[in-house]
């Protein structure tokens, strides 16, 4: 049977290697489940289809094993009354439901199997939709989880790139020759003032000197 086929599918399914697979797994999952809602509502359909015919079946095989008593209890009572032709042919029609109630049986008995076969893949295919129910707000947090992850990978790798790294050195080097230019100028300028003040020192500890020598040769 087709439909069964298709459950069949449905159920061995492995939900978290469609994710992988998907290109587009947050729709990956929304399809399946709903081919698997429309999968169920068929099958519950046919379930009820096969029951119906499990009960006409059951109801024909019922009238012909009652046709067949009938036909028999017939054929004894022309036995009775020692009419030999009429017992042969209620014989033979006896012979005839008998034939028919086997044939009945046996369908009763696939249809059966096929009624149980149908309620198995429906409680198969329920527990595989709770199943993807109850995991698609988690398969698709973790698919967003993933995304965002390659994306964070791949802009690490861009920023380690060797290209944009060297010039990002460079850049790096230009600033620090930059800064040290700057403070060499600094210290230079800072040099020049102390050294303005050390000469003005200098100059008026020779000015005083020269004053007390000059004091000390006018008193001699």
């Amino acid at each position: 049977m087709a439909l069964l086929e298709r459950v069949a599918t449905l159920v061995r399914a492995n939900l978290n290697d469609l994710v992988d697979k998907a290109e587009d797994p947050e729709k990956m999952i929304k399809q399946v489940i709903l081919d698997m809602q429309n999968q169920l509502l068929q099958v519950k359909t046919q379930v009820a289809i096969s029951i119906a015919d499990q009960h006409v079946l059951e109801k024909k095989l019922k009238e012909n094993q009652e046709s067949e008593q009938q036909w028999q209890r017939r054929a004894e009572m022309a036995v009775d009354r020692q009419d030999d032709a009429l017992a042969r042919v209620a014989l033979e029609r006896s012979m005839g439901y008998q034939s028919m109630t086997q044939s009945y049986r046996q369908q009763v008995e696939d249809q059966k199997t096929q009624v149980e076969n149908l309620k198995t893949a429906l409680l198969k295919l329920q527990q595989k939709l709770d199943e993807a129910q109850s995991k698609s707000d988690m398969l698709i947090a973790q698919h967003r989880r993933s995304r965002a992850l390659g994306k964070a990978t791949d802009a690490g790798m861009a920023v380690g790139d060797g290209s944009k790294a060297a010039a990002f050195d460079r850049m790096k080097h230009k600033v620090q020759h930059t800064e040290a230019a700057a403070q060499a100028k600094a210290e230079l300028v800072a040099d020049d003032v102390e050294g303005r003040f050390a000469a003005m020192e200098k100059d008026r500890e020779i000015d005083r000197l020269l004053s007390e020598l000059k004091s000390r040769r006018q008193n001699v």
